[in-house]
C-alpha cells in the first residue's frame, strides 16, 4: 500500500466522522490519530453539543488518542483532518509530538499550515510537524459548502 492509498484510506474515516458532525448540527469537520497503521484516536467537532470552543475535531482526536496511549505525548503518529488546522490545533499537534499532519480542504481563513501563517514551517518550536495536504481536499470541501449553503 502506498502512502497516498494509506492517506486516502484514513482521510476517507474522517470523512465519515466529519458526515457525524454535520449530522449533530456541527461544522464537517473530523479527525483521527493513527499510530502503526492502527487508529488510536478519533474526533470531529463538538463546539457547539459540547459548548467547548476548544472541541475542535483535532483536539478531540488527540485527547481521545492521549486518552488510550496514557501519555499526553504522542509520537510516531499521524493526525488526518479534513480541514487545514488552526492556530490552536496546530499547537496542539506540535506540543503531543504528532510526526505527521495529513488534511483535505484548505481553509483560506483561519487554516495556518500553507493558507495563513504557515506556522508549522516556524523553526521556534522545539518539535517538528511534517505535513501533507490536499488529500481528499475536493469531498472534504464539498461537505464544508453543502453544510453553509444550508444554514443560509
Amino acid at each position: 500500500m502506498t502512502d497516498l492509498d494509506q492517506h486516502q484510506r484514513w482521510m476517507q474515516r474522517a470523512l465519515e466522522l466529519a458526515d457525524r458532525a454535520a449530522q449533530l448540527g456541527e461544522v464537517p469537520v473530523g479527525a483521527v490519530v493513527v499510530r502503526d497503521d492502527a487508529l488510536l484516536g478519533e474526533g470531529h467537532n463538538q463546539v457547539i453539543s459540547a459548548a467547548d470552543p476548544t472541541a475542535h475535531a483535532e483536539i478531540v482526536a488527540l485527547r481521545n488518542a492521549a486518552t488510550k496511549a496514557g501519555n499526553y505525548r504522542l509520537p510516531d503518529t499521524t493526525l488526518y483532518v479534513t480541514l487545514e488546522p488552526c492556530t490552536m490545533c496546530v499547537g496542539a499537534m506540535v506540543h503531543a509530538r504528532v510526526a505527521t499532519l495529513v488534511f483535505g480542504a484548505r481553509e483560506p481563513r483561519a487554516g495556518v499550515v500553507c493558507s495563513n501563517g504557515l506556522l508549522l514551517d516556524c523553526d521556534h518550536y522545539n518539535h517538528s510537524v511534517q505535513w501533507v495536504g490536499d488529500v481528499l481536499a475536493d469531498e472534504s470541501a464539498q461537505r464544508l459548502t453543502a453544510f453553509f449553503r444550508a444554514r443560509r
